[in-house]
């Protein structure tokens, strides 16, 4: 094996990486970070409307657990509220008061820990069953859903 300078020269030639290279490279680095900051900001979008249905279907439970604890109350209609209609507060304990105290505070609840939220009871009793189905509906303006949202349970009592 001779050495020559023409070998001499082809090595030299082929030491590290040019600037076109790095610039390329940090070129394909950035495309992938903004896809994933995209990523990034769409899954945050789609959590909070999962968060947001997880606090409507909370909140349903929670006044239909009541009306159970208050079941002759419930049945004879002291729960039926419409979307949008407010009880005034009344001082505890008569049955017909703790319905009034249990809609007052699932009212607040619903504005409080909802965008816009509101909600409705209303009767489905037919025969012997008694049935409510209550409904809470809120504002979503997140990810691709937008627009007022409506959650509907219903339950015997």
């Amino acid at each position: 094996m001779s050495i020559t300078v023409e070998s001499i020269l082809k090595r030299n030639n082929q030491k590290g990486i040019t600037l076109v290279e790095v610039l390329v490279a940090l070129l394909v680095l950035s495309i992938g970070l903004v896809g994933l900051a995209a990523l990034q900001v769409t899954g945050l979008r789609f959590n909070h409307s999962a968060y947001l249905r997880t606090q409507s279907t909370v909140l349903a439970y929670d006044i239909i657990d009541s009306m159970r604890v208050n079941r002759d109350q419930a049945r004879a209609g002291g729960y039926l509220i419409a979307i949008g209609a407010n009880k005034t507060a009344s001082t505890c304990c008569s049955p017909a008061q703790l319905a009034a105290a249990d809609i007052i505070a699932w009212k607040t609840n619903l504005a409080a820990r909802l965008p816009q939220g509101d909600g409705a009871i209303t009767s489905l009793a037919t025969g012997t069953t008694r049935v409510v189905q209550v409904t809470i509906q809120w504002t979503e303006n997140r990810g691709e859903i937008t627009g007022t949202q409506v959650l509907t349970v219903e339950a015997e009592i």
